[in-house]
Parts: structure tokens; sequence; C-alpha cells
């Protein structure tokens, strides 16, 4: 019998469909803007993927909705070994539990959260100097860290399913630096974590050329009359958009019609009250990783996928390096409709056919 404790940051991922690129210190102004929590409902469908294994599990958690609540919605009839105080979670709830968990001897920590959740659960195993592997469902904004599963799903496989670990990397970034258009990632942790094929990547930063690829995406969406154009984070789109001839927000979502900004650096209902009869949506995927949607866009919802025809355009560069596309757009119907094969735009008139797992 596997036994395995699990620790949920219930606000992690709450400012990403409002725009504000991560939730450290804005809880409030998530809330303000009509945020909704994610974390629990992709804990959920982490432990009840988990439970339909067939795989004995002693399961150990923190209480409340720092796991108790999430895994009892999955079936699960869980040891609780602890509780959060009132009011909003925060990081010293995430490591005491941690803490807890680790005594109680559990072969795996679960947890449920982002990058910051990552770097809370890793330090706090790295100050009891403990070598119990971790393991990720993402469930933040930024997931820069290689900790993660591809998918809540994913990950609830991987928790009983893995018979091997490896030392993977704990990244962060600045969010105030990352809200004002930059990028500072930095080394947090080592941990051990289970080796399987649904285990993502560390973000890649490299890239390559893009200004042709750039220059054929503008001069097809000022062609296009009438037509809205949702335009995605990353360095690909940040050109787009300078060929477009307005300063975007290089890592948020900028929504464009006609010559004309609608929306800069949107969130999920600003995106929708700027859509129009015929809309495109223009994403690039992450290097190393290949996700379209899921990391670092959740503004770009189901709701605004449904409407929109999708475009992924990216480097021959950034194709070679990602292998495979990813979708994790929390809609899992969406996400099966999306996978299969997709033309991938190179150049002015070039297409790569890539596959969408």
């Amino acid at each position: 019998m596997r036994r395995i404790g699990v620790v949920v940051n219930p606000i992690a991922g709450m400012g990403g469909r409002v725009g504000l690129k991560g939730t450290d210190g804005k809880v409030e102004e998530a809330r303000r803007r009509g945020a909704e929590r994610r974390a629990p409902d992709r804990a959920v469908e982490a432990l009840e993927h988990m439970r339909g294994q067939g795989v004995a599990v002693d399961l150990l958690v923190w209480g409340g909705d720092m796991g108790e609540a999430e895994a009892r919605a999955a079936g699960y009839e869980p040891t609780v070994v602890g509780a959060p105080g009132e009011g909003d979670t925060s990081k010293a709830d995430t490591r005491e539990a941690v803490r807890a968990l680790v005594a109680e001897g559990v072969d795996l920590v679960l947890f449920v959260g982002g990058d910051g959740t990552a770097v809370d659960v890793a330090e706090t195993l790295d100050e009891l100097d403990d070598e119990t592997p971790m393991l990720g469902v993402p469930a933040g904004v930024k997931v820069y860290s290689s900790v993660f599963a591809v998918t809540p799903r994913a990950a609830g496989r991987l928790a009983v399913s893995f018979d091997r670990t490896e030392t993977r990397e704990v990244n962060d970034i600045d969010e105030d630096a990352f809200r004002g258009g930059d990028v500072n990632t930095e080394l947090k942790a080592l941990a051990r974590v289970p080796v399987g094929e649904d285990l993502q990547s560390s973000k890649q930063l490299g890239g390559g050329t893009v200004e042709q690829l750039a220059e054929a995406v503008a001069a097809d969406a000022r062609a296009d009359a009438g037509v809205t154009y949702v335009l995605g984070p990353g360095s690909t789109l940040d050109a787009v958009k300078t060929e477009l001839g307005f300063d975007g927000s290089p890592l948020g979502v900028d929504v464009w019609r006609d010559g004309e900004v609608l929306a800069r650096d949107a969130g999920e209902s600003d995106i929708l009250a700027a859509l129009g009869d015929e809309n495109r949506i223009v994403v690039s995927p992450i290097g190393g990783q290949g996700f379209v949607f899921g990391r670092g866009n959740p503004q770009i919802s189901p709701a605004v996928i449904e409407r929109s025809e999708v475009e992924v355009v990216a480097s021959r560069r950034k194709l070679d390096e990602t292998g495979v596309l990813r979708v994790d757009t929390g809609d899992a119907d969406l996400d099966e409709e999306l996978r299969g094969w997709m033309r991938v735009r190179v150049g002015k008139f070039e297409r790569r056919l890539m596959k969408v797992v």
C-alpha cells in the first residue's frame, strides 16, 4: 500500500484568469476582479484519477480545504494530520503541513499549487534533511519548475505508478517583475520527483529569430478586416504586437482588431467583452514544455477558446526543442477536442504538423 500525503494551496492560480499573472500578495485584488478558486477542483480531479487506478492508498491530508475537503470529494476517507488556522491560507500553513506529513512517514508529498507552493514544499523537505519525493498537481499561473505532472490526471496516475525518482529543479520568478514584463527565474531548490512520461520539463527561455514569422502574422491580421485577434504572451507574440504597431504586454494577453487595441494585459472577462463575430487566438508554445494552453495564459479560458479559431505560431528551433504540444485548459472535453495533429505556423507560408498530446 502506498502512503501518500496531500497538501493543497487553495488560492493558487486565482490571479490567472483575471490577468494578474500570479496570486502572491494579490488575493484580495484577484477577488475584486471576480476571480474564482481553481486549485481545489484540480486537486479533486487528480485524486479521483488516482483513486480510479485501483491501487490501495493510505491517504494522509492537511485539514479543511488544504486537502481534507478535496480528498473527501474524490471519495477517500483520509487521515487528517492537522489543520490550518482561520482565514486565507499562507506559506506557513503549507510548510507546517509538509512537516506533519513527513513525520507520518509518507512515501510521497502530492501538492497542489504553482511554483511558489513547490518552493515551500521543497525548502521544507530540505530543512528537514528529508528525501521524501514530491510531485506537483499544476494549479498556479506560472509553472516553471520541473516537479509538476503535465495535468492533474497525470499527477494522479503517476503518484501511484512510479517506481523510481530523480532529482529535479524547483524554480520561481519574481511576480512583481513578471507583471511588469520581466522574467527573472531563480533556482530555489532541488527535489526528488517521481519519474514518468507525464512529468513536465523546466521551461526553456532560449529562442531564435522570429522576425519573419511576426511580420507574416501581423500582415495577415491587418488584412483580416473585422476579425478580433487575441494575442497571447511570450517573445514570439510580443514581436507580432510590435509589428502591429503597439506596445503590447509581453507576458500578458492583448486584444486587437482593425488597427485598434481593444484590451491590453487583459483578463478573461476583458477578452470575452472584446470578442466579435469572428475571433482568432494566436499563441506560441512554451519552449521546452510545449504548452499551448494552460501555462502562462489562463486568461485565454475555455469560454474564449470555444468562441475562436486557434493559430499556433513558433520558430522551427522552438518546435525542434519542444517535440510535442500540450494543453491543460481545465476543461477535459476541450482538451480532448484540441488533441491530435495541428498545423503550426513557422513562416510566411510554411506550416509544420505537430501532435498535441
